[in-house]
């Protein structure tokens, strides 16, 4: 049985990653900051093992590590969903706070946990971990005019996936041992964009999805989205 802990999985991509997890066979462990949208989340599931976390606090993250390693012991994928888009300030008004906000989420939230959670990774056969990420912190897909990332302007949100992304291929190189691997979602329909994307969460969770379940020779250090591997 494989065991999942997802961070910020109480609704949209969190939740449907979890549930399509569930089905497939994975003992899932619900990551959410808050207790009672958290505990609601799992019940609803069922067979789902709420933990609270709160990602941009180290006493929280090492707190739910401790819990799992009690109740579990390990855990074999690290799914670390949670992020914020942060301000939609006009680019000359954005501060160095507002970039503290979205950075200490998306960015030092994927640090904070993944160091917290290692060790608990590498007790499992095959340990696999899958960030998050966007296509709007690709160079490439935010350069190339047939794309509609590429007539956004929201600095602090695609700088925070750019890190994202290049954390993935230095973990990946870090620790051969491990699949590490970058998820694209695409313009998905979410409490995140107030349901705007085309995709439904189920399109949006289908590269999160098939890099959970990879198995022993499964890609590492990779950028997916739905049609596949994408460029940086």
């Amino acid at each position: 049985m494989t065991t999942t802990f997802i961070t910020g999985a109480n609704r949209s991509l969190g939740y449907e990653t979890a549930r399509r997890l569930i089905e497939a066979g994975h003992t899932v462990l619900v990551g959410a900051r808050d207790p009672e949208r958290g505990q609601a989340a799992a019940d609803a599931l069922g067979g789902a093992r709420f933990v609270q976390i709160d990602v941009t606090d180290d006493a929280s993250v090492a707190a739910a590590a401790a819990d799992i390693e009690a109740r579990e012991g390990f855990i074999d994928v690290l799914i670390n969903n949670a992020g914020i888009h942060g301000t939609s300030k006009p680019a000359d008004q954005i501060t160095a706070a507002d970039a503290a906000e979205v950075f200490e989420v998306n960015v030092l939230g994927i640090v904070r946990v993944t160091h917290a959670f290692l060790p608990l990774l590498r007790r499992s056969a095959n340990p696999v971990i899958v960030n998050v990420s966007s296509g709007m912190g690709s160079f490439a897909v935010t350069h190339d005019a047939e794309r509609v990332e590429s007539q956004v302007i929201t600095p602090l949100y695609t700088s925070s996936r750019a890190a994202v992304t290049m954390l993935t291929t230095q973990y990946a190189k870090a620790w051969p041992e491990v699949k590490v691997n970058a998820a694209d979602p695409g313009y998905t329909a979410t409490d995140f964009n107030g349901h705007s994307g085309p995709q439904t969460v189920a399109e949006g969770t289908d590269a999160i999805v098939e890099l959970a379940t990879i198995g022993t020779d499964g890609p590492t250090g990779t950028f997916r989205d739905r049609q596949g591997a994408m460029a940086w």
